[in-house]
């Protein structure tokens, strides 16, 4: 692939007012998705976990987190992960908001921790524990696990009445996002599902499916519910291994999408500022954003695309997004509008989202090229895939200490032992193949 030729090196800082409005398109190209993500998150438990104006702020303050961790050589936005809302709904259940935020920081503090293995023993090590046989099905599972919730949000599901306003709603809303995701040109195709929510909206509005009470009660400013341990909640274990291994899936999320960035910039950013400093700033910044309540970071592959289409990779104008976002965070009457989206809405958007993460696993298995002739493939992929999606647990229950893993945590962790564990296939010869062969190439001498 030819390099982009950059107009900006990543220390240097743009005029005003470009600098503004590059600025802009980061945070559009991020607010999509990292406002999406505590949305699914309380859907998926049935309470609040996470907060619009939380994740807003700790996706600003993790940013800022990371560009020092990298002394300003890597121009690399994070916000909130998908592949985190379905664990974190499930550790909630488990262990309320004290065991969903003392896996956010246990996530944060396994970044640290494989950072600082990283700069002592290098990264080879990391494509023998996640080949893609064991990170495609892991990454298809975190899809396919939530599709329910979108089927549920749309309101198809069996034996329930249908309210035809909110299906027309959710259509409308995943028609937009899939014309934009096919047609769409420019910065307009990197945010498919900000513009599919925002025409949804507008379409539930004239449907009357909106309740704007919420904005008219909200204050212009307001200081987002900061959960703090200690001060908010006690920090509790008990659902650790629910959330803690799929820290691995975003791990390899980061290392491909710091690859990507490196292709379009022309500079190894897994060389310099290097591997164990990236992953310093993401285990910082998802460690910082547990202690305020907020959800796991990971880096946004919409705002690589930005600097693509750009051509503009600026640390500056990744500081400025991210500062953007922080006083997103305290605008009150703009994160209670937020709040009123309605479910037809993040159903119809969730239809291609859900999919499209779990396309994504499928896309690591055939770019990869894994070869599901053998054995080993079969019985790693179809193992996880099973666990992962029939809802599979296992309780260690000792005195008062209680540990379950399961859904997708419980794959996660087979995987990597069946893949490790599992003798590679001998190849066999077929001596009458061969023997054809040889004739031939006699022939033709």
């Amino acid at each position: 692939m030819e390099k982009v030729k950059l107009l900006l090196d990543v220390n240097e800082k743009p005029k005003l007012a470009k600098w503004i409005v590059l600025s802009i398109q980061h945070v559009f190209a991020m607010f999509g998705a990292t406002i999406l993500v505590p949305i699914l998150v309380n859907a998926a438990a049935g309470e609040t976990v996470l907060t619009i104006p939380v994740a807003l702020v700790t996706s600003g303050i993790g940013t800022l987190i990371y560009l020092l961790c990298t002394k300003g050589k890597s121009p690399v936005y994070l916000g909130s992960s998908f592949a985190f809302i379905a664990p974190l709904a499930a550790a909630f259940l488990k262990g309320g908001i004290s065991g969903a935020m003392t896996g956010v920081m246990a996530i944060g503090l396994i970044y640290i921790i494989f950072a600082v293995i990283v700069k002592f023993i290098g990264k080879n090590w990391i494509d023998k524990l996640l080949p893609p046989i064991v990170i495609g099905p892991m990454i298809m599972i975190i899809g396919l696990g939530l599709a329910p919730n979108a089927v549920s949000q749309i309101g198809i599901v069996a034996n329930a009445q249908v309210e035809w306003k909110g299906v027309i709603v959710a259509l409308i809303t995943f028609l937009t996002t899939a014309i934009v995701m096919v047609k769409g040109k420019g910065f307009i195709k990197i945010i498919p599902f900000l513009i599919g929510t925002l025409v949804g909206y507008i379409s539930a509005i004239c449907f009357g499916l909106v309740d704007f009470t919420p904005v008219l009660e909200a204050s212009f400013f307001s200081i987002p519910s900061f959960m703090i341990p200690f001060a908010s909640y006690t920090p509790s274990f008990s659902a650790l291994l629910t959330i803690a291994p799929i820290a691995l899936v975003t791990m390899c999320e980061h290392i491909g999408d710091h690859t990507a960035l490196s292709t379009i910039i022309g500079k190894d950013l897994l060389k310099e500022p290097g591997l164990e400093k990236t992953l310093l700033g993401d285990g910082i910044a998802t460690f910082v954003a547990g202690i305020l309540g907020g959800p796991a970071n990971t880096t946004y592959g919409e705002n690589t695309s930005v600097v693509g289409m750009t051509k503009i990779a600026s640390v500056w104008v990744i500081g400025l997004a991210a500062i953007f976002a922080i006083v997103l965070g305290f605008l009150g009457k703009f994160t209670a509008l937020v709040s009123t989206i309605p479910n037809a809405v993040l159903g119809g958007v969730s239809l291609l989202l859900y999919g499209f993460i779990s396309i994504n696993g499928l896309k690591v298995l055939i770019q990869n090229q894994i070869d599901f002739g053998k054995s080993k493939n079969v019985i790693v992929a179809s193992t996880m895939l099973v666990l992962g999606l029939g809802g599979a647990a296992i309780s260690i229950i000792s005195g008062d200490l209680s540990i379950t893993i399961s859904g997708m945590s419980l794959s996660a962790i087979l995987g990597i032992i069946l893949n490790l564990c599992l003798p590679e296939e001998k190849e066999e010869i077929n001596t009458e193949n061969k023997e054809d062969e040889n004739e031939k190439v006699k022939e033709t001498v």
